[in-house]
């Protein structure tokens, strides 16, 4: 079973660059974050044409919105506000296998002061919280998986320069704080470090400022997939697809893929 994420930063704009990513990656399933339009105006033919029939959606005009779409069925679909907010930040469906939870922190702002920002403090609120709800309803002995944009590269290689991006939203030491709480609260694996060494530089952002991504590769890996340890014996491949940072009008994210080995 392949499950792709991306931050798709429009899904109107974007659906076609969604379903060639999938293809490419040969998706069972898509996680979307930043899908950005209400649920009425959520493009479900296009998908439903491409065979992802089973749809789990929580939009909102302009901002957030996730979404989750499957080739094969899913049941006890749930959608979660936080920090007393409904912007459309979290959903989830059950699998016969797992759990799966689509996640999109917020970015937090550009200055890492919740006293300054009130921007930053919601996003160390949002994590906060998460790592109380996983904790209080699961335990670690339960399949779950998370993925999404978590808006935090947490390990040094996660980010082109650590020391230049220690006070800038996204790297801060509190937000890695928050984010390794919220990880070691059921003792999350983290997917892409189980695939690629901690050595070695894994991104899946790049901004929209750099002209030339490639030839700058200041990168940040924000986008995140975990599992709970009764599904790491399952993994079988971490993949993402940087072509896609490329294509025309794409979205700054790139997509990430876990491949499982559990029947769908």
């Amino acid at each position: 079973m392949k499950i792709m994420t991306w931050n798709i930063n429009s899904v109107r704009l974007r659906a076609e660059l969604v379903l060639k990513a999938a293809d490419l990656l040969k998706a069972d399933v898509i996680c979307l974050q930043e899908t950005k339009t209400p649920d009425e105006f959520f493009p479900h033919d296009v998908f439903d044409a491409a065979g992802f029939k089973y749809r789990h959606i929580n939009g909102m005009k302009s901002y957030n919105g996730v979404a989750i779409l499957s080739r094969v069925p899913f049941t006890d679909t749930g959608i979660h506000s936080r920090v007393g907010r409904e912007d459309c930040r979290h959903i989830a469906v059950t699998f016969p296998a797992f759990e799966l939870h689509n996640l999109y922190i917020p970015a937090g702002g550009d200055i890492p002061d919740r006293d300054q920002n009130e921007k930053f403090g919601h996003k160390l609120d949002f994590v906060d919280e998460l790592t109380g709800y996983f904790k209080q309803s699961y335990k670690s002995t339960q399949p779950v998986m998370v993925v999404g944009d978590f808006n935090i590269a947490p390990f040094e290689h996660d980010v082109w320069s650590h020391k230049q991006l220690l006070d800038v939203v996204s790297h801060t030491p509190i937000e890695v704080e928050k984010l390794t709480a919220f990880r070691n609260g059921l003792n999350w694996n983290d997917v892409a470090r189980q695939f690629v060494p901690m050595s070695e530089k894994s991104y899946t952002w790049w901004s929209y400022r750099n002209r030339d991504w490639k030839a700058s590769n200041r990168g940040r890996r924000l986008d995140h997939i975990w599992v709970t340890p009764p599904l790491t014996p399952a993994l079988q491949s971490y993949t993402t697809l940087p072509e896609a940072r490329d294509w025309d009008k794409t979205s700054d994210h790139i997509p990430v893929m876990v491949e499982l080995s559990i029947t769908s």
